[in-house]
């Protein structure tokens, strides 16, 4: 089986590679549809984040992590950075992101009314996993152009460097991974 083996939340996982280039792969990690696996990770990084006002995720696959993590924080809502600009979207705010998981440049928009519900609040910016920290970076430019304070870094999963920041909290480190020529992949240790 050529795949790797993930433990997170007391759950196992196995992640299929994706190719980033001819010798660089990454683990494939989709929590979004893990009921099991996000309602285990969800307690543990709760307490991790502790409290704030908000939680924002980028859409799409924080979505069902952020409602869970809002549940046990006590929050009535929460915040999707969205990927594309809706008809019902109004005074939205804009910013470009590249993230290791996608070919092209994206677009995160913030809806007009969602900005108003963080302005001058404190908020977590939540997200699957962290590699690049792109996404993040386009997330905060977004809260922070909206007029809220980022008083917390989360996501399930730090890959590769991301581990290494003394910015974000996770549960569990996510290597990248050299690809062989014989098309097997080995493990790039920290």
């Amino acid at each position: 089986m050529n795949k790797y083996c993930l433990e997170v939340a007391g759950l196992k996982r196995y992640l299929s590679y994706v190719d980033i280039n001819d010798e660089l792969a990454f683990a494939s990690f989709v929590v979004i549809s893990d009921t099991e696996l996000v309602s285990a990770a969800a307690p543990l990084l709760a307490e991790k984040i502790g409290r704030c006002d908000a939680i924002v995720t980028a859409e799409a696959k924080g979505i069902a992590l952020a409602y869970e993590i809002s549940k046990i924080l006590g929050l009535k809502e929460f915040i999707v950075a969205r990927k594309s600009e809706k008809s019902y979207m109004k005074d939205t705010l804009e910013v470009a992101v590249k993230s290791i998981t996608t070919s092209s440049v994206q677009h995160l928009f913030l809806d007009g009314s969602d900005r108003e519900k963080i302005k001058g609040k404190e908020v977590c910016l939540l997200d699957d996993v962290v590699s690049t920290g792109d996404s993040l970076k386009a997330m905060e430019e977004l809260v922070r152009e909206a007029g809220a304070k980022v008083v917390r870094k989360a996501a399930i999963l730090a890959e590769g460097d991301a581990a290494d920041r003394d910015d974000l909290v996770y549960l569990e480190y996510l290597p990248l991974f050299h690809k062989n020529e014989d098309g097997s992949y080995e493990e790039i240790k920290r």
